[in-house]
């Protein structure tokens, strides 16, 4: 577990920046704000108690029982000798522009020069009857995962609504520890919303071969309990689903809620400009929060993910020192799942060709996808190289032909 240091107290009630949200949006912009040369004073506050953490091994080795130790983004050291003040457990409620001030659910407030938010998203609330009863839980935070975690020690059968990457991950973990695992996803197929239907298909098969019990294009209709403690799952289609633990995997919402009280501009998020400008020029915004013009995709969009938090993070911590360059990363992204290495590089579009490099009876191959000749993303199963190359590729522009992205014999490396 990560170690929780003293809060830093402020030495005045304003910072010349203050960031609000302490997750990997939040601490890539203070660090690189201070990075950038910034000498002003530096506050960065966030709801939990703990350092900045690592979140993608929640819904995998940390439920194993393999992450715990190994959390935090940062030491508690570093805080102190990058001269950033680090306040835990300061739950934001209120943001008044006019004052330039921020008032925290524990009374105190802080003013601000500049601010920065960071504010990340939160698990969507599962809307049926019976979402509230005791062993229906949701996956976040650290706090979540410990839960989880303990409720899977002593759980026999779990029902996951949701066939996306968390929810397939946390199947994966439980299976992996001998439960008996049911996915119900209201899509026709699994991570739906992020892959091409043959990377869906191959998952499917892999998730089938573990034991998992798919049920798609099924919606859950109620949740059933007795004594206030989940007992079945009713689907739409009358099935019943008995189980002792229910994962709501149902996607995110972004937390844009000061924002939106403070009369910022919203668009599917926070809406940014490339340098994380928010229509207050006095502030700045990054992460799940947000929504941001992006280059590849061509329009604007807003992206959950480390890469895209890190990445445009830095961006607008260089902004806010006075070093602006727009944020142009090519979006990346990754799942474990049991041996399987899903590794997503780029947007694809619906529809557009998709053209197979390597073997799927083999468990090592990736779809080169494209929009008309231009590739825009490829998808990867157990094939790192062909990932790192696509992250090169995708950046420079360059565009191999379909020919010789499903030639295996072609070096990609020849066009880089």
């Amino acid at each position: 577990m990560p170690t929780t240091p003293s809060p830093t107290p402020p030495t005045a009630d304003t910072f010349d920046l203050l960031v609000i949200g302490a997750s990997y949006a939040g601490l890539a912009i203070a660090a690189a704000v201070r990075e950038a040369g910034f000498a002003g004073s530096i506050a960065l506050a966030g709801d939990e108690a703990e350092l900045p953490y690592q979140r993608p091994p929640l819904s995998k080795g940390f439920l194993l029982g393999k992450a715990g130790a190994h959390l935090p983004l940062k030491a508690a050291s570093f805080f102190a000798e990058a001269g950033i003040a680090f306040l835990p457990r300061r739950h934001a409620v209120t943001l008044d522009r006019e004052t330039r001030q921020v008032r925290f659910a524990d009374g105190s407030v802080l003013g601000y020069g500049q601010l920065a938010l960071a504010t990340g998203a939160r698990a969507a609330v599962l809307r049926c009857e019976g979402a509230n009863l005791d062993g229906v839980v949701s996956l976040r935070s650290l706090d979540d995962a410990q839960a989880l975690s303990t409720r899977l020690s002593a759980a026999q059968a779990i029902v996951i609504i949701g066939g996306g990457f968390i929810g397939l991950e946390v199947a994966s973990a439980a299976v992996t520890l001998g439960k008996q695992v049911t996915v119900v996803e209201a899509g026709p197929r699994l991570i739906g919303h992020a892959v091409a239907p043959e990377i869906s298909a191959y998952m499917q098969g892999v998730h089938e071969r573990h034991g998992v019990t798919l049920r798609l294009d099924t919606r859950v209709e109620r949740i059933e309990g007795e004594g206030g403690t989940v007992t079945a799952v009713i689907c739409a289609d009358g099935a019943r689903l008995p189980c002792d633990l229910v994962l709501a995997a149902v996607g995110a919402v972004p937390n844009v809620e000061l924002a939106a009280a403070a009369g910022l501009a919203l668009d599917d998020g926070i809406a940014v400009d490339a340098f994380g400008r928010t229509s207050d020029p006095l502030i700045f915004a990054a992460g799940d929060c947000t929504s941001h013009p992006n280059v590849h995709a061509r329009r604007r969009l807003r992206l959950s993910s480390v890469q895209n938090a890190n990445d445009q993070g830095r961006a607008t911590g260089c902004a806010i020192a006075g070093r602006a360059e727009p944020y142009a990363a090519v979006p990346w992204f990754w799942s474990d799942q049991y041996d399987v290495k899903l590794q997503m590089v780029g947007l694809g579009v619906p529809g557009g060709q998709a053209v197979l490099r390597g073997s799927p009876a083999e468990g090592r191959f990736s779809l080169f996808r494209y929009d008309g000749e231009r590739l825009v993303a490829i998808e990867s199963i157990n094939r790192p190289a062909d990932h790192m190359m696509g992250r090169r590729l995708i950046a420079a522009g360059v565009s191999p032909t379909p020919e010789q992205a499903g030639d295996p014999a072609f070096d990609l490396r020849s066009l880089a």
